[in-house]
């Protein structure tokens, strides 16, 4: 491959313990001739020192701004506020195309500084399928939680965990009292949904495409939990309505919003308008009979180490090709363009 330079840089997102690029991958991108600087941040997952021995040059946390022009800053969600003006090409997880709350304001600090987001969510392969996402373990995480919450078992506050203990918490209790719908089922996310739910003894119903077509509101509303994994691109019925608050007929008390898409105009479930935490990680909805909602925006980070071993090992193939213009970066590479040029009405040069 081309020569290219690489920084994974720090994150400074509250109780984010993930990592895009896992230490042995690392040592495998470097093998293959990368650059690779590693910035220090002690929230991560894996320590330091792992990169180090990998081969890594390390650099002090958040030292990104002032790295080379030509190095790409790799992370998982947006940086810091500062610098302002973003001139680096920036691989992360943007949530700037869809109207999300943030997102023009990013895209502008990319427009002011000339730079270029290669945003994770729009990898995809020819056939429009993500290359990389933490979408398994969101789902397996998010309907663990409903499913203890369902049992009375959660005990707030949250804190990352390991698998083996996860599905400890899950196996005591019975869980035939409960009925758990899982939408999205196909989908990375919802077989992880599936997967925790079977794991916890919950029956479940598993919907996708075809069963979504045409919503059969009183099926959704008669179980004891519904689990979203959809991610939509288009604005589409939503799966639980405000009015559905105050059926006085609904079963459903609990709702695991994997996605959790809240501030978009894509939002299938448009009953609360911010997400909860892992502080307190339930939220109680009005209306007639009580309903709880789940809606962590970084499931994934509570199982960090399962979650980011397995995004690193997909993504790995794709950042050996940073450097050759890959079909998978220009992709991403003219949704960005297009979404810049719909700010200020023609397209932008990008470096």
């Amino acid at each position: 491959m081309a020569a290219v330079a690489l920084r994974l840089r720090t994150e400074t997102s509250p109780q984010e313990l993930r990592a895009v690029l896992a230490p042995d991958d690392a040592r495998k991108l470097i093998a293959a001739g990368v650059d690779l600087t590693v910035e220090e941040s002690p929230q991560r997952i894996f320590p330091i020192a792992e990169y180090e021995a990998a081969g890594a040059r390390i650099a002090p946390a958040d030292s990104w701004g002032a790295a080379p022009d030509d190095e790409i800053v790799l992370g998982l969600k947006a940086p810091g506020p500062q610098p302002s003006a973003l001139r680096h090409r920036h691989v992360f997880f943007g949530h700037a195309y869809k109207g999300q709350q943030g997102g023009e304001a990013l895209l502008r600090r990319f427009v002011e500084g000339g730079g270029l987001l290669l945003d994770l969510e729009y990898l995809t392969d020819d056939a429009g399928r993500r290359v990389a996402a933490f979408g398994y373990w969101a789902g397996y995480v998010g309907a663990a939680l409903a499913a203890l919450h369902a049992r009375g078992q959660l005990v707030p506050p949250l804190r990352a965990t390991t698998r083996e203990d996860l599905d400890l918490a899950l196996g005591k209790g019975h869980g035939d009292e409960v009925c758990a719908l899982v939408i999205g089922a196909l989908g990375r996310s919802g077989r992880g949904a599936v997967a925790a739910l079977s794991t916890a003894g919950v029956a479940v119903t598993a919907w996708d495409l075809a069963e979504t077509r045409r919503l059969d509101r009183a099926a959704i509303l008669g179980h004891d939990v519904l689990v979203n994994t959809v991610l939509t691109q288009a604005p589409a019925p939503p799966f639980v309505r405000p009015e559905d608050l105050a059926d006085a007929t609904r079963r459903l008390s609990v709702v695991s919003d994997v996605t959790c898409d809240v501030t978009s105009d894509c939002n299938l479930l448009p009953i609360y308008d911010r997400p909860t935490d892992w502080s307190a990680p339930v939220r109680r909805l009005g209306g007639t009979t009580p309903l709880d909602l789940i809606a962590i925006d970084n499931l994934p980070s509570l199982l960090p180490r399962e979650a980011s071993t397995a995004f690193s090992a997909d993504l790995l193939p794709h950042l050996l090709t940073l450097a050759d213009s890959a079909s998978v970066w220009q992709r991403a590479r003219d949704r960005f363009e297009a979404a810049t040029a719909a700010l200020h009405g023609s397209p932008r040069r990008t470096s």
